[in-house]
This record gives C-alpha cells, sequence and structure tokens, in this order.
C-alpha cells in the first residue's frame, strides 16, 4: 500500500508586527490540573521569557566504547500556556482576540504524561462561551505538523502568497487574514506528536501514538482535556481536518462518541476515509477509475486536451467521470480477458480525457496512477506536474527520467510557511523554545513507519467510524470540501466514500459539497480561500441554528 506522502501548504511570517496588533503583555490562563497556581517572578516580569517548553533533557555523557547510549528523554513538566491580546479587522469590523499558546499533557491511567501535545488556539474576547463554537483543526500527513491550515486559511494571520497561490519572492511576509474564520468560531490548531513542538516522552514511546489508532486516542485526549480545563464542554464544537486529518476527524467522531461528546459539525477537507480508494495495487483497481477525472481537469488546465472538451470543463470533468465509472471500470475488471478491440479502444478514450500518449496508456497497461501522470503530461516541456496540486509545474532537480517521486508544490509553499510559522510563533506569540520545529514528523518517513492496522482488516478505514457517529447523533453534520487538482485524495474517491457510508436517507441528508477550483489545499488561490471561508461559515450557522 502507498500511505499519503507529506502534505503542505503555508504562510509566511517575516514581516514586522503591525500597529495595534503587537502582542501585549502574556499573560498566563487561570490555574488548571496539575498547573502552577501561582507565577513566578520571572514570568511576572518577563513572560514571553517563560521556560523553554518542554526542552529535551540534558543530552547523557558520550558513551564509552562498548556501551549504548540511554535513550534521550523529554521533559514532560507542564509548563503553563502563554496568553496575549490582539486584534485584526474583518468585513470592516474590528475583532479583538486572545491567543493561548502551550502544550497539554496526554496522561496514562495512572496519572503519568506519555507526551505532550502543542497547540495555538484563539477564542474572541467578549462571547458568551456557551454558544460560541469551537472548532479544533489540524492537517494530516500522518506526520504532519498543522502550519498549514493554520497559517493559510484559519488563524487571523496568514502567510503572503501571489493570488494564484503560486511561490513569492523571499523574503516572505506575514499579513492579516481577512478570511479567517475566527470571527465565526473560536479555533484550536493542534499538532500531531512527533511533528511542530508535540513530544512523547521518549522515541520508543512515541511510537505508540504513531498509527491509526494510537493518533486517534490521542487527539481524542486532547480534545477532552481542552474543553474541561477551558471549561468549553457546553460550547457547540466541530472539527476540521484537512488529508489524513480527515481520517483522523471520523476516527475522532466515533471514538468520542461513546463518551457522549458529540459534534455539531465536521468539516473533511480533501478527504480520505476509505484507503482502498487510494492505495492501488495487484488486486485493487479502484483509485485508477477515481483518479480520471482529476487527471482530466488537470489536462484541461494545462491545454492538453481536445479542443471539443476544453470548450466546457464542466461537460468534460462529468463525462469523465461515467466513462471511468463505466466502460474503463469495465475494461480494468476483464483484466487479460479484454479484447484487443476493447483495449484499444480503452486507450483511445483513455488518452482523449488524460492528455497523454497512448504509448504511454499501453506501456502502462491501461493504468495510470500518480506518478505516471504527474511525470508524463508536460514531458515534452521537460517539467513535473504537481501532485498535492495539479497546477503547479517544475523542473525535476534529479533529471527528466529514472528519478525519484517529486512533487513541484511542495517547493513552492514549504519555505515561506516554515520560516513565516517559526518567526510568528516567537515574537508575536512569545513562544520561545530551542526546540526544532519539525514540519514533518522523521523529515516525512514517518509514514513508512506508520500502524495501518492489522492486515487481516484490509485496507485503512474510518468511514464506518464516522458513520457510527451520525447514527448516534442524527444532528450532526458533515461537510466535504474538495479541490479537483488534487492527486493525493481525488475528489471522485471521496465522493464514493460518502456514498457508501450505508446510512439511512435521514443521515445522508446531513452530508453537503463544496468544490474548488484549486488543489489539496483549497486555500492557496485567494478565490479559493474566500470561497472556504464563506462556505465554512455557512455550515457553522446551519449546525448550530437553534443553539
Amino acid at each position: 500500500m502507498h500511505p499519503l506522502l507529506r502534505l503542505a501548504l503555508a504562510a509566511s511570517l517575516l514581516a514586522p508586527l503591525s500597529s495595534g496588533r503587537a502582542a501585549q503583555k502574556a499573560e498566563q490562563p487561570q490555574p488548571a490540573e496539575n498547573q502552577p497556581s501561582k507565577k513566578t517572578a520571572s514570568q511576572e516580569k518577563k513572560p514571553q521569557e517563560a521556560p523553554s517548553p518542554a526542552e529535551p533533557a540534558p543530552a547523557h555523557p558520550e558513551a564509552k566504547a562498548g556501551e549504548e547510549k540511554k535513550e534521550e528523554h523529554y521533559d514532560m513538566t507542564e509548563v503553563p500556556p502563554l496568553v496575549t491580546h490582539h486584534q485584526i479587522t474583518v468585513e470592516g469590523k474590528t475583532l479583538k482576540y486572545t491567543a493561548t499558546v502551550g502544550r497539554l499533557p496526554i496522561k496514562r491511567e495512572d496519572g503519568k504524561i506519555e507526551a505532550e501535545m502543542f497547540f495555538v488556539a484563539y477564542t474572541l474576547d467578549g462571547q458568551e462561551v456557551s454558544r460560541r463554537p469551537l472548532t479544533f483543526a489540524f492537517n494530516g500527513g500522518p506526520g504532519s505538523a498543522s502550519i498549514w491550515l493554520h497559517m493559510g486559511a484559519l488563524g487571523p494571520r496568514r502567510v503572503g502568497l501571489t493570488a494564484e497561490g503560486f511561490l513569492p519572492p523571499a523574503p516572505y511576509h506575514l499579513e492579516d487574514n481577512p478570511s479567517t474564520l475566527l470571527d465565526r468560531s473560536d479555533l484550536v490548531l493542534v499538532d500531531a506528536i512527533g511533528t511542530g513542538f508535540s513530544r512523547a516522552e521518549t522515541a520508543e514511546l512515541a511510537k505508540k501514538f504513531w498509527g491509526v489508532k494510537g493518533d486517534i486516542e490521542a487527539f481524542s485526549e486532547f480534545i477532552r482535556m481542552y474543553i474541561s480545563r477551558y471549561e468549553r464542554w457546553s460550547s457547540p464544537l466541530f472539527l476540521l481536518g484537512e488529508s489524513y486529518g480527515t481520517t483522523r476527524s471520523a476516527g475522532i467522531a466515533g471514538k468520542l462518541a461513546e463518551q457522549g461528546i458529540y459534534f455539531n459539525g465536521i468539516t473533511l477537507l480533501s478527504m480520505v476515509l476509505n484507503f482502498q480508494t487510494l492505495a492501488e495495487t495487484k488486486t485493487n483497481d479502484e483509485p485508477y477509475i477515481f483518479l480520471i477525472p482529476s487527471f482530466t481537469m488537470i489536462a484541461a488546465y494545462h491545454h492538453k486536451l481536445a479542443p471539443d472538451l476544453e470548450q466546457d470543463l464542466e461537460k468534460a470533468r462529468q463525462a469523465a467521470e461515467q466513462w471511468a465509472a463505466g466502460d474503463y471500470a469495465r475494461a480494468l475488471a476483464d483484466g487479460d480477458r479484454l479484447s484487443a478491440a476493447d483495449r484499444q479502444k480503452t486507450i483511445e478514450q483513455l488518452a482523449r480525457y488524460t492528455g497523454l500518449t497512448k504509448d504511454v496508456i499501453d506501456q502502462a497497461d491501461l493504468r495510470i496512477d500518480v506518478r505516471k501522470f504527474t511525470h508524463y503530461l508536460l514531458i515534452d516541456q521537460k517539467v513535473r506536474v504537481g501532485r498535492l496540486d495539479g497546477r503547479y509545474t517544475g523542473p525535476d532537480p534529479e533529471g527528466l527520467l529514472d528519478t525519484p517521486f517529486y512533487d513541484p508544490t511542495e517547493a513552492n509553499i514549504l519555505a515561506p510557511f516554515t520560516a513565516v510559522f517559526s518567526n510568528y510563533v516567537r515574537t508575536e506569540l512569545g513562544y520561545k523554545s530551542d526546540m526544532p520545529y519539525p514540519v514533518f514528523a522523521r523529515a516525512g518517513g514517518l509514514e513508512r513507519e506508520w500502524d495501518w492496522g492489522p492486515a487481516i482488516e484490509g485496507f485503512p478505514d474510518t468511514a464506518s467510524a464516522l458513520s457510527h457517529a451520525m447514527v448516534r447523533d442524527p444532528f450532526l453534520k458533515v461537510l466535504v470540501m474538495e479541490g479537483y487538482y488534487d492527486l493525493a485524495t481525488p475528489y471522485y474517491a471521496a465522493n464514493y466514500t460518502m456514498e457508501h457510508l450505508h446510512v439511512p436517507a435521514k443521515y445522508r441528508s446531513q452530508i453537503s459539497f463544496a468544490t474548488y477550483e484549486a488543489g489539496h489545499m483549497v486555500y492557496l488561490p485567494l478565490a479559493g480561500l474566500k470561497k472556504m471561508k464563506s462556505d465554512e461559515a455557512a455550515f457553522i450557522a446551519a449546525a448550530t441554528r437553534g443553539q
């Protein structure tokens, strides 16, 4: 199986603080479980220089020859979060808000802290919390920090990109986000353990959380802990996950429903719940089918389709869906029994809807995966097409042929998001730490170590957990957001999953969809960001109506 490759999209933070927004005196929150009840003198005078959050313990002396080094431990002593105050103007209104930055403990049943999860929370001042929506948001990977949603879409400050969402020239800058969701919901951005500033006590213990089950349990406990410490049990609750974060969201909803914690709404951005729709194998042709409409949209964007298809993209997309689910699916199902005439007809149609040459399709045995498509679509121009966002193109730094997989999308977004957030969290939010902030756990290799569950259960799947949560709570609403240029989690695969939840019509009516002329991170283009805000605001309003 091919787990999700690293996700990304981003924001920049190198601009100086603007007037009216500079962080004021940092405060500590009200005392809570296992937190100090009084400030120390150093915290009172220089709150932004409070003890560096959970710094790694001092390195062990070099082991003598022939001896093993002891496993490195991280200090799990709790440090109170930092609180700062800011303001921003959204739709002509000044919003005063509080930012809370810190880590919450993940404990064993005996109270021992095994890990701490880093979060940044934004709460609108002067609100009645019992009626104020609260959204927990996170990216996926698995093994990705949540700076993409934080600094690209939801937070009050975002990375400055071009209007199309492409890489600007350095130095990168931070700017106000007029499309922040903060005017409609308080926000909590959370990093998975092993990413950002979230850490387990030891590397060995971290493995407990690096899997479908352990990851869901950690995030579920974080949410329970947060709403307990900050007294938000009575607030309308929402989840917003991106990519593998949607896998996690569905699992969280199912797990917490069993504990009496229900959500008003769940937003699944660039969704994958059932990995059978995503991971092609010798005996699983489903992913090839679900990729076709996205191939069509990307080929049209780069003007690789016939004129009649490019004249009406909506009609072309629908035709691609019908052909993929019909004639193409039947051709793949026939396998080696496919006649020569039907094979040739399939090659011709596949070339028509993908923009690839007939020779490439023939050599691929009618099965075009993401790697082949992104490599060959614009090979005449000697550039690759993006996987996360098919609008992006770029030459492979390793050359044109016989090279590892390369996605030019990441090259456009990684640097600005990393640089901007690293500056923002230390300056405007006052969270100073010498710890590294890994955007991807294990340099992006965590996907290979991830515990996907027992093989006997088949492909990883949390769609059943979502259906269980929906059946338990008939008021739960679900919004699926999908980009047409996304090859990491194709929209047609997401639609198929949602059409096979096996829930009655009454519950299916609670599901809605929003589509974007964008890729995996629909919020990168400015138009996509504005539409995402509008769609999510309407979703929250519908899910809290009557509250």
